[in-house]
């Protein structure tokens, strides 16, 4: 058996795919994707239900509880295209239904190969920060957009998950 490689966590891109009421994507083509300097908050969370049964004096029995999923950060450089921005202003003016978003978080290797996927449903913007502009500065200016969603899931290469 041979020892699982380690990935390097800077080859991976995010892409937005459009869904319908069902989940199903509307396009093979992604609504829009870029690279992004940064992508924090993949992560769930779960809080167990603790049980207190009669006479078991020695402990309290764990049951699952419900999971949490964390708030999606994406940073990136300013590019001139503006989705992060037309997904926010959208949503924020035309109310939830506007338009359901999966995003995905694709994992490459160094071939440039996908090796694992993580979607995450019904994706909601709540957060979009512009970058911080100042005039002595020569580094590049960053954007952040700030995501809730409703189910995380791994979607591995070849099926395996």
């Amino acid at each position: 058996m041979t020892e699982p490689v380690p990935l390097h966590v800077f080859n991976f891109e995010v892409e937005f795919h459009q869904v319908d009421e069902a989940g199903k994507d509307k396009s093979a083509t992604p609504l829009c994707s870029g690279r992004f300097s940064e992508v924090s908050g993949i992560e769930a969370t779960m809080e167990p239900k603790s049980i207190r049964v009669g006479g078991r004096n020695w402990g309290e029995i764990q049951r699952p509880g419900i999971v949490k999923f964390a708030t999606v950060i994406l940073k990136r450089g300013v590019t001139r295209a503006p989705d992060l921005w037309t997904w926010m202003d959208l949503v924020a003016r035309q109310g939830r239904t506007a338009i359901r978003l999966r995003a995905d978080v694709i994992q490459f290797d160094g071939m440039r190969k996908e090796v694992l996927r993580w979607q995450m449903k019904n994706a909601l913007p709540v957060k979009f920060k512009a970058a911080t502009y100042v005039a002595a500065s020569s580094e590049v200016g960053v954007e952040e957009l700030h995501f809730v969603h409703e189910e995380l899931s791994l979607k591995m290469a070849g099926g395996v998950a």
